[in-house]
């Protein structure tokens, strides 16, 4: 089997006579073009237009004993949040002329176990791995091919990690509401033991004592409608609740703000609601949520740029912080009163 397919009748030697190279110096361009000079690559991509010719990608995995494919591992695919990062890590593999597998770590504990077998060199060239529940011995036996770490992280797997700068942006969300006079303002986390919650946690407390202000009430919750829902409840059924509350993530902001609304509450006139991540559906609800905008795609783009440079062997940054910033809408205004 040949590297190189024809494609209506092409074959590497015409391409190779058209760019005035030898074949060998083709298959080096269309397999590694880094290697090779600018004029060399530009002369031999021309050519491969001119004819037509193209790349049979699946004799290159067998020549380079590799599978084809990468693994992406998530916690829970109904959740619209990832959407926008397997798009990125897809667009980046397409381009490399890999597959991109999917699997859901939301399942079974039977089920769970044999999606992490898939972490096997002889079922993948690569995983990248976007739920921090897991458990690190997966991912540091010696069969498991290379490893980057995107949103979340695992404690004690030392693989790059990709996410967006959770503190900062928990920081924006405490100086957003504090400009608008908010002293009492109170939180819906995500689970204690998740990274996420532990970094807008530590963001969350340092902007309130860079304003002079405590936490006013801190409800644990688990990223769901259902945990927002709950958290509206303990609110409504206080006497004493505070003026604004942040959510850890847009999608229990939403099941918090469903609740008030049907509790009589208003937002924001009776409490000012902040999420974070701006899913679209934020900017649909009425009022539109207040939230943190992490560029998901461009973190999905970054995870599998990394990936595809630990594959070649290359040194690649322990820890890549995406930027965030706050998208002000109409769930946040003064406190009342």
């Amino acid at each position: 089997m040949n590297e190189h397919s024809p494609a209506r009748g092409a074959r590497i030697k015409d391409v190779a006579r058209i760019a005035g190279v030898s074949t060998a110096t083709v298959s080096r361009t269309l397999s590694n073009p880094d290697i090779v000079s600018e004029d060399t690559r530009k002369a031999v991509l021309a050519a491969v237009d001119q004819t037509g010719y193209s790349v049979n990608l699946s004799a290159r995995h067998l020549r380079q004993q590799r599978t084809g494919g990468i693994l992406a591992l998530a916690p829970n695919l109904a959740n619209p949040f990832f959407s926008e990062i397997l798009s990125g890590i897809s667009d980046v593999l397409r381009g490399a002329g890999l597959n991109l597998i999917v699997g859901d770590t939301s399942v079974n504990d039977d089920a769970r176990v044999r999606l992490v077998d898939y972490a096997n060199r002889a079922r993948c060239d690569g995983l990248i791995v976007l739920d921090g529940s897991l458990e690190p011995e997966v991912f540091t036996r010696s069969q498991c091919p290379p490893v980057v770490q995107a949103c979340e992280w695992i404690t004690g797997l030392p693989a790059p990690r990709v996410f967006a700068d959770n503190e900062a942006g928990a920081e924006l969300v405490v100086d957003h509401l504090a400009g608008l006079g908010h002293r009492r303002i109170g939180r819906v986390s995500g689970p204690p033991s998740n990274s996420l919650t532990r970094s807008r946690d530590a963001g969350f407390r340092r902007g309130l004592e860079r304003h002079g202000l405590a936490a006013d009430v801190v409800i644990e919750g688990d990223f769901s409608l259902a945990s927002g829902q709950a958290a509206a409840e303990r609110l409504c059924a206080s006497d004493d609740r505070p003026t604004a509350i942040f959510c850890d993530n847009d999608e229990m902001a939403c099941g918090l703000m469903g609740a008030l609304r049907r509790a009589g509450l208003r937002v924001p006139d009776d409490l000012s609601v902040v999420g974070f991540d701006d899913i679209e559906l934020s900017r649909h609800l009425t009022p539109a949520l207040t939230t943190v905008h992490q560029p998901r795609k461009t973190i999905g783009l970054r995870a599998a740029e990394i990936l595809l440079e630990r594959i070649e062997g290359r040194a690649v940054p322990e820890e890549t912080r995406v930027p965030v910033s706050l998208c002000p809408r109409d769930s946040t205004a003064a406190p009342p009163g």
